[in-house]
C-alpha cells in the first residue's frame, strides 16, 4: 500500500513538470522576444495572449473539478493531456495577426485545464491524511521542477531548431513526461477500495456550503491578489533583466533558479504545514515576495536581482502547495475538484491580470518599476485575508491514511 502511494506521488510530481504554468506561463517567456521580432508583436500583445490563456484555463477549472468529483480523476485528465499536447504542437504555427495570437493562446489554455495541480492534488488528498501536506509538497515541486528546466529546453530548441520547432519538443513532453505516467499510475482510492460498500465516502461540504462560508471568499480574494504580484511579475523576469543590460543566458539562468526556490517552497511549505496552523505558514511564503518585487522595483547596488527572483519563486513554491492543503482542511475532499476549481480560477484570473498589467505598464511607460511596488502592496493585503481564516474545520484525523482505512473496511 506505502508503495503504491508514493508511486501516485512521484508520478504526479512528474507530469506537473509540463503543467499548464510551466508550458503556458513560464516558458512563453522565452518565446517572447523571438516571437515579437518574426511576427511584430508588442510585449503587450504577448502579455495579453497570455492572460488570455490563463482566463480560459479558470473559466474551466470549476467545470472541470466539478467533472473530476463527478466521474474520477483519471480520464478526464488523459484527455485533457492530449489535447494540451496538441494546442501546444499546433503553436508552431503560429499567424502574424493579433487575433490569431489570442485565439490560438485562448485553445492552449482551455485544454490545459486538467494540466493544473487540482487533478493530482485531488487524488494525492484522498490517498494521505497526516502526511497530506508533505504529499502535495512532492506533488507540486514538480511545477517547480517545470519552471527549472523548460525555460532551458525552450531556449536550448529555440537557438538549435527555432521558435516554431521548439513548440513542436513541448508537445511531445507533455505527451513523454504527463500522459504515460498518468495513464500508468494515476489512480483514486475510492473506488478501489471501497468497492461496493455504501457508507464509505470522503468527508466534505457541498459546493452552495461553501459559497455561504466567509473563508471561500477570503481564500479566493487573497490568493488572485498573490498571484498577480507574484505570477504576473515573474513572467516578465527575462525581458525586464535582458533590458537592464543582463545577457540572456544569464537572464534565463535566474528565471530557472526561481523553480529551485519553487521546489524548495513547496516541500518547505509542505512538510511543515503537516505541523504548524496553515495560515501562519502562507505568512511567511507572502513576505517573502513582497521584498523579492521590492529588490526588482527598487535595484539597490547591494543586492543582486536573483535574491529578488528567488524570492518570488519562494511565494510561488508556497501558495499552490498551501491552497491545495487548506482547500481539504476547510471545505473537505468530497467536493475537493469543485470548490478548488473556482478558487484557481481566480488564481488563473489574478495570473492573466497580473501579466498583463504588467506588460502595458511597460509598454506604455517603458518600466516596470512602479507596478511593482504596487505589486507588494496586494501582497499586505492577501497577508491579512489569511490570517483571518480561522480554524480548520476539517483537521488532521488521528487515525491511519484515509486510503488505508478504507482498505482495512474493504478487507473486512
Amino acid at each position: 500500500m506505502d508503495s503504491k502511494r508514493w508511486s501516485i506521488v512521484a508520478a504526479s510530481s512528474l507530469a506537473l513538470v509540463v503543467s499548464q504554468g510551466p508550458i503556458n506561463v513560464f516558458a512563453t517567456g522565452i518565446f517572447i522576444k523571438p516571437i515579437s521580432q518574426e511576427l511584430g508583436f508588442g510585449r503587450g500583445d504577448i502579455a495579453t495572449a497570455i492572460g488570455i490563456s490563463s482566463v480560459m484555463t479558470a473559466v474551466a477549472s470549476p467545470f472541470f473539478g466539478r467533472l473530476i468529483d463527478r466521474y474520477g480523476v483519471r480520464t478526464p485528465l488523459a484527455v485533457s493531456i492530449i489535447l494540451f499536447a496538441l494546442a501546444t504542437a499546433a503553436m508552431s504555427l503560429l499567424p502574424g495577426s493579433v487575433f490569431g495570437l489570442y485565439a490560438m493562446f485562448a485553445l492552449a489554455g482551455l485544454v490545459a485545464i486538467g494540466q493544473t495541480p487540482g487533478s493530482y492534488s485531488k487524488v494525492v488528498s484522498a490517498w494521505f491524511d497526516r502526511q497530506r501536506g508533505f504529499a502535495l509538497g512532492i506533488v507540486l515541486a514538480g511545477v517547480g521542477m517545470g519552471t527549472i528546466v523548460l525555460p532551458m529546453i525552450c531556449k536550448t530548441l529555440i537557438g538549435s531548431f527555432g521558435w516554431r520547432e521548439a513548440y513542436l519538443g513541448l508537445a511531445g513532453l507533455i505527451i513523454l513526461l504527463a500522459f504515460l505516467p498518468v495513464l500508468l499510475f494515476i489512480r483514486e482510492p475510492t473506488p478501489a477500495l471501497a468497492g461496493g460498500l455504501s457508507g464509505v465516502k470522503l468527508p466534505g461540504v457541498s459546493m452552495s456550503e461553501a459559497a455561504r462560508d466567509r473563508r471561500f471568499w477570503y481564500m479566493i480574494v487573497s490568493f488572485f491578489l498573490a498571484v498577480v504580484a507574484i505570477n504576473g511579475s515573474l513572467v516578465h523576469v527575462v525581458p525586464m533583466l535582458t533590458d537592464r543590460g543582463m545577457s540572456l543566458s544569464d537572464a534565463v539562468a535566474i528565471i530557472s533558479s526561481s523553480g529551485l526556490a519553487l521546489i524548495v517552497g513547496r516541500l518547505l511549505a509542505g512538510w511543515i504545514i503537516d505541523r504548524v496552523f496553515a495560515p501562519y505558514v502562507a505568512v511567511f511564503f507572502l513576505v517573502c515576495p513582497m521584498v523579492g518585487l521590492l529588490i526588482l522595483a527598487l535595484q539597490p547596488a547591494a543586492v543582486s536581482p536573483l535574491v529578488g527572483v528567488l524570492l518570488l519563486g519562494l511565494g510561488i513554491g508556497g501558495e499552490t502547495d498551501l491552497l491545495s492543503y487548506m482547500v481539504s482542511r476547510y471545505f473537505g475532499l468530497a467536493k475537493f475538484g469543485t470548490i478548488y476549481g473556482w478558487i484557481f480560477t481566480a488564481a488563473l484570473a489574478g495570473n492573466a491580470v497580473g501579466s498583463s498589467i504588467l506588460g502595458w505598464a511597460f509598454q506604455l511607460t517603458h518600466s516596470y518599476s512602479a507596478t511593482l511596488i504596487a505589486y507588494s502592496l496586494l501582497l499586505a493585503v492577501a497577508t491579512a485575508l489569511t490570517l483571518a481564516l480561522g480554524p480548520y474545520r476539517y483537521p488532521p484525523a488521528d487515525r491511519h491514511d484515509i486510503a488505508g482505512e478504507l482498505e482495512l473496511r474493504t478487507a473486512s
